[in-house]
């Protein structure tokens, strides 16, 4: 049997384990990622390589800083401020979230959005007596909608430039992403606003977190609070700039060690904050990523997909399927390696058509971001999982209509502004 389809095997276990719950979440990527290992489909020693992923990193240092916007009270704070502002209606909060949240990552890191804004939605939560699980699932939402805006809000937006550059086209403008990212921010807000909201779970706090969060509402002090503001000010900052020097782990870890040192935050309580689950569910899918990359099962999927197509298909029938696919690809797999696998498979696609190339980049980098059907799709998902107490099938209830609300209005917007035949 080759990698390629062992490794479909693996993951098809894999999924069908995210989607019953039989054993933790967290276990069945770890596990994952060992058979795959003691297979040989990758090596043995690069099992638990994910845990020193810097994505990895970024989430244990935003967790912490989180902890002590939550411990010193600035997080209940900003959120009984937030909610005098919009309302304690569900709505205005959703709108409000999502839009902070789209508007951010489109500059910055989606993932370093989501980390940043999860205390402060919690806290809104707490202020407008609202289930923290109809706010987060929204805002990782938002977050990866807004990174569509830009070139640098999300990879596959530079990767796709960088395969027109290669291929000796025009690479896509900075803000030329807007033109498709706008639209899809804000039909994906009505989604959410009309449908999406009602297949999210009404899930409370747990015990733990309401334990926690009494500890950490007791110690307000005013000038930690300025502190722990600050700190996460200047981690934002620092990501928005996107400074080689200072990549966005670095500066989560010595924003959590301050918070530390400055006594924002407890050692024990640091340690606390951190949600290990997240840790370790991310940790174990990168390994699989990289075995589908790798062993050619993602070639493998995308090559079958193509040759369905026939010899002589519509370009917009090319777009919709490797959209199908890259939005396929995306939910278990690294969006920057769908993207990079699927980018030269579209741009040859067009070329043996006489058809521009940027209609079918644009929809596969597009899709590349719709990782909204599960929690281990993007890393905003994943991060919003235990905070939020959600279970694998709640992503699949409400992210599979988002994906389907971002695929249609793809591919009416996409051939308009980048016509097949100019």
């Amino acid at each position: 049997m080759s990698p390629a389809i062992t490794t479909l095997i693996v993951l098809g276990f894999v999924a069908l384990l995210f989607v019953t719950e039989a054993i933790p979440l967290a276990v069945t990527a770890v596990s994952g990622a060992i058979v795959l290992g003691l297979l040989g489909i990758i090596p043995v020693g690069t099992v638990f390589n994910g845990l020193a992923n810097s994505t990895v990193v970024l989430f244990a240092g935003m967790f912490v800083i989180g902890g002590a916007l939550f411990h010193t009270g600035l997080a209940q704070l900003i959120g009984e401020s937030v909610v005098r502002m919009f309302g304690k209606s569900e709505n205005g909060l959703l709108i409000g979230t999502m839009l902070i949240a789209a508007l951010l990552s489109s500059v910055t890191s989606n993932t370093g959005t989501t980390a940043a804004l999860m205390p402060v939605v919690l806290g809104i939560s707490a202020a407008a007596n609202i289930p923290a699980s109809r706010q987060l699932m929204p805002m990782a939402f938002a977050a990866g909608l807004g990174g569509i805006m830009t070139l640098v809000g999300t990879p596959p937006n530079i990767i796709a430039a960088g395969a027109l550059k290669s291929a000796g086209f025009r690479p896509f403008g900075f803000f030329e992403f807007a033109w498709i990212g706008v639209p899809l921010t804000i039909a994906g807000i009505i989604y959410i606003l009309f449908i999406g909201k009602h297949l999210m779970p009404k899930r409370q706090l747990s015990a733990d977190q309401e334990i926690k969060q009494e500890v950490e509402v007791t110690s307000r002090d005013p000038v930690k609070m300025v502190i722990a503001g600050l700190i996460l000010l200047a981690v934002v900052i620092v990501m928005a700039l996107d400074l080689k020097a200072l990549p966005l782990e670095v500066a989560a870890i010595l924003g959590a060690m301050l918070c530390v040192l400055t006594g924002c935050v407890r050692e024990k309580e640091a340690y606390r904050s951190i949600d290990w689950v997240t840790i370790f569910l991310f940790a174990g899918m990168m390994p699989i990523a990289t075995a589908m990359d790798k062993s050619g099962a993602g070639k493998l999927v995308a090559d079958g997909v193509v040759g369905i197509l026939g010899g002589d298909p519509s370009p917009l029938l090319i777009t919709a399927v490797l959209f199908a696919l890259s939005c396929g690809l995306t939910q278990f797999m690294s969006n920057t390696a769908s993207t990079a696998l699927l980018a030269p498979i579209g741009i040859s696609i067009a070329k043996g058509i006489n058809a521009s190339p940027f209609a079918v980049l644009m929809a596969i980098a597009v899709a590349a971001s719709c990782a909204f059907a599960t929690p281990v799709g993007t890393p905003p998902n994943t991060l919003v999982l235990g905070p939020g107490g959600y279970h694998f099938i709640d992503y699949v209830k409400a992210g599979t209509g988002l994906v389907i609300v971002s695929f249609i209005v793809s591919l009416i917007v996409i051939p308009v502004v980048w016509p097949f035949f100019p």
